[in-house]
């Protein structure tokens, strides 16, 4: 399958306040989980020089690709690796990239694979149903929409896609399948809604809950957080971007919980849960574009930045240095030890 995009037109959302949330020092290490187009990537890499580094991930091997041209004035301080989010830890061990000053993850889909009409991300364009982040992924979206029941899809459309029509479209679209473009799929959720249009497209949706079911995307959100917060160093910062309200809830339940030391359900007499908080909230208020930014870029509309600084108590210091000397002895088969416990013991040091 041809997978070939066009010029990179990537306009970095909430970039001078995302720069700020992640505190970007020169000397800094930064892992951006979501590379796409590399914007921010370079805006961080720009903050951090002198002797600043920058692993980049992402799923998208054309992302990988495009972002390499956009950075290669950075080609010396950065580490690009196409591989999914969700195996952050295993990334950062083998290429020895941790702790970390910073990690950001831009959850929102970039304007390369929006404006491709291959990928099928986009109802507006007509090409094959996929919406795959990666081509290596087996499933795509046309096998969920032929394959899954009446139910099923129902049930998908309106808990990811928090879509009140879920039923009609869902028995719409068992009506008219087989369904493999996203043009055939928009125009049968516009009959099934009776092309009812609100604010938004009435398709908007259900392609969201099609491309998460996917990719799977909460599921590897809510392991990469966990494993975002192991990898950071004392009082590194981890900062998320989001663009709709069910990853939002994901990334505002974690950092919540994780900023407090009880977790045990209200009304218990005695903490039992043995929580120790990992994180310090930077911005108690959730930030979002300015109107001017809407105006130049109107994707960044609904995006919400939060962010949350770590904090290492002695015990856990002691647990994670451990942890990753451990793994890392592993992975390098234990050669590299003595000098990665020296190393994390200065990074992850408590005053």
């Amino acid at each position: 399958m041809n997978l070939e995009m066009p010029a990179p037109t990537h306009i970095p959302v909430l970039a001078e306040e995302t720069i700020k949330a992640l505190a970007v020092r020169p000397g800094g290490h930064y892992i951006d989980c979501t590379l796409g187009g590399g914007g921010h990537a370079a805006a961080i890499s720009d903050r951090s020089s002198p002797g600043g580094k920058l692993l980049g991930i992402d799923a998208d091997p054309e992302a990988i690709k495009i972002a390499r041209t956009r950075l290669e004035a950075y080609s010396d301080s950065i580490l690009l690796i196409n591989e999914n989010f969700a195996n952050l830890q295993a990334i950062c061990i083998k290429y020895d990239f941790f702790p970390v000053h910073g990690i950001l993850f831009d959850l929102g889909l970039s304007s390369l694979q929006l404006d491709s009409n291959v990928r099928g991300f986009s109802f507006q364009l007509d090409g094959p149903l996929d919406m795959r982040l990666s081509p290596s992924q087996e499933v795509t979206a046309a096998d969920i929409i032929n394959a899954s029941s009446e139910a099923e899809l129902a049930h998908l459309i309106r808990t990811y896609g928090e879509e009140a029509h879920s039923r009609q479209i869902a028995r719409h679209i068992v009506k008219e399948r087989p369904i493999t473009t996203t043009r055939q799929l928009a125009q049968t959720i516009e009959r099934a809604t009776r092309g009812r249009r609100g604010r938004i497209h009435p398709a908007t949706r259900t392609f969201q809950a099609l491309r998460i079911a996917v990719n799977r995307e909460f599921e590897h959100l809510e392991s990469a957080l966990k494993q975002a917060v192991d990898l950071l160093g004392c009082e590194g910062r981890l900062v998320v971007i989001s663009y709709h309200s069910l990853e939002d809830r994901i990334v505002k339940q974690f950092m919540r919980q994780e900023s407090r030391d009880c977790i045990c359900p209200p009304g218990t007499p005695t903490c039992i849960c043995g929580h120790i908080r990992s994180l310090r909230l930077v911005n108690k208020r959730v930030i979002t574009p300015s109107p001017i930014e809407v105006q130049l870029n109107p994707r960044s509309r609904s995006a919400k930045l939060r962010a949350a600084e770590r904090i290492i108590t002695r015990d856990e210091y002691c647990k994670t240095t451990e942890k990753f000397c451990f793994l890392a002895q592993v992975e390098a088969g234990g050669w590299r030890r003595p000098a990665i416990l020296k190393r994390l013991q200065r990074a992850f040091s408590v005053a």
